[in-house]
Order: structure tokens, then sequence, then C-alpha cells
């Protein structure tokens, strides 16, 4: 159960206790099922539903998408079935785990933007459930930040794919924490150089204006309070992906698009 206990801390929370009972079962089953399975840097596979798991804890997620999160394989890489889980954990679970499992099935082939976003809408067409779509998500964020154990060619595939699906998915949802790390991880492992570059660059470019940045927000916070206008003025640090889709865009050089930081 030690695996558990990471998603235990997260839920203990928020959830009530009867909820996070079944949500150990669920865990116990989900262990049970894939038994001997193995990802391919070698852990036990159920160190990945465990994690999915968690990134939706961390949303506050509701426990039928945390047991479906934690369940989400079985049906596609375990002699369980719809039933096992209908019986086990109630219709609604079942149904999530088995979205997820249909989902799974559908292979992004085409780069093409049009083809893209035709496949974007397919899946959400195909989810009569948006819980389904979050816990895709989720899953693709943990399968993001474990790539390094894949072939090369698997990773630039997988990274493509997660560029052109699924972090636009995030951002349709309004997701932007996992939109933007879909992204970052998505980069990387596709242009490891170009990464690697941009982000030695803005390292070297930043300087101080990280702090000239802040004394302009703060600045600006004063007068609008000074004129008894109720605001909070932030900035935030503009993305290595968002830099790199500018400068493909406006195909400029990175002197060109020195606005690392934005505001709100």
């Amino acid at each position: 159960m030690y695996l558990f206990e990471s998603l235990n801390q997260l839920i203990q929370t928020y959830l009530p206790e009867d909820q996070i009972k079944r949500l150990r079962q669920a865990y116990l089953v989900a262990r049970d099922a894939h038994e001997g399975q193995t990802r391919s840097s070698g852990e036990p596979y159920i160190t990945h539903p465990v994690a999915v798991a968690c990134i939706l804890a961390e949303m506050k997620l509701d426990y039928e998408t945390l047991m479906a999160a934690l369940l989400h394989d079985v049906i596609e890489d375990t002699p369980a079935t719809y039933q096992d889980m209908e019986q086990l954990f109630g219709k609604s679970v079942a149904e999530l785990v088995e979205g997820v499992s249909k989902l799974d099935k559908l292979k992004f082939r085409d780069k093409k933007e049009a083809q893209a976003e035709n496949f974007r809408k397919m899946i959400m067409a195909m989810v009569q459930d948006i819980r389904v779509i979050l816990i895709k998500l989720a899953d693709r964020t943990h399968n993001m930040r474990t790539l390094g154990s894949l072939r090369p060619d698997k990773r630039r595939r997988i990274a493509r794919e997660t560029l052109e699906i699924y972090s636009p998915l995030a951002h349709r949802l309004g997701i932007h924490h996992i939109k933007t790390e879909l992204e970052e991880l998505g980069f990387e492992a596709l242009y490891p150089n170009r990464y690697r570059v941009i982000k030695e660059v803005v390292k070297a470019a930043r300087g101080n204006r990280k702090e000239m940045i802040q004394k302009i927000l703060s600045e600006i916070e004063g007068r609008l309070q000074e004129a008894g206008i109720p605001c909070r003025v932030s900035g935030r640090e503009k993305h290595l992906y968002s830099i790199y889709c500018k400068m493909v865009l406006k195909e400029q050089r990175f002197h060109s698009i020195m606005d690392i930081y934005a505001s709100a």
C-alpha cells in the first residue's frame, strides 16, 4: 500500500473517509490486475495509474474520476472486463474506464493542422463525459514526464501527438498548467537541440529583467490603488515553447522577440 500513500496524502485534504475507502479498494484491484506488468523504465506498472490519479487529485477532482484513473488501463491491458468494473465500482466508473480505453485505440498519424483539428473534434465528439478527457490528459502528462526510457523515434511520435492534439485540448478546456507542461515536455522531446538553445539564450537574456518587471508591476498597482481602483497586477515569464512558436510564426531571431515576460 506504500504507493497508495502518495495519493492518500492528497485526497485526505478534501475527500470524506467513505470515498477514500472506495479509492483504496480501486487501487488494490488495479495493483492486482497489473501484477507482473512493468513500464518501459522497468518500474511496476501500477506506478503509472497512481501517478495519473495524483495529477487529478491535485486538481481536486471527484472520487469517481480518481477511481477510474487508477483503473484506466485495466480493461485494455488485463483480463478484467467492463462488467467486472461495473460490478465492483458501479456504472459511472466503468463507463469512464471504458471511455479512456476507447480513446487509447485512436491513432493520430497525420501532421497537417487541419487533420489535427479534426482529430481533436473527433475526440470531443466521442466522449460523453468530460472526465474521460481529463483522465486522458493526466495520463498523457505522466507519460510525457517519463518519456526518457522510450526509443527516440517513439519519443518523437508521442511528443508530436502531444503538441498537436493533447496540449490544444487542455487549452480548450482551460487547464492551463497541463497545457503548459505538455508543451514544454513535448518541445524538449521533439526538438531537443532547439529547446536547449532557446533555454540557454533566455537564461542569458533574462538578466535583471525579472526584477525590472516586478518594479513596473508594483508601480502600476500602486498608481491604480491611489486612484481608488482595486486591482492585482501580476507578471509571468513566457514559456520556451511559446517563444519558439512566436519565432517560427514571425520568422524572427530571438533578439526580436525579447518580451519574455508578459503582464496580466
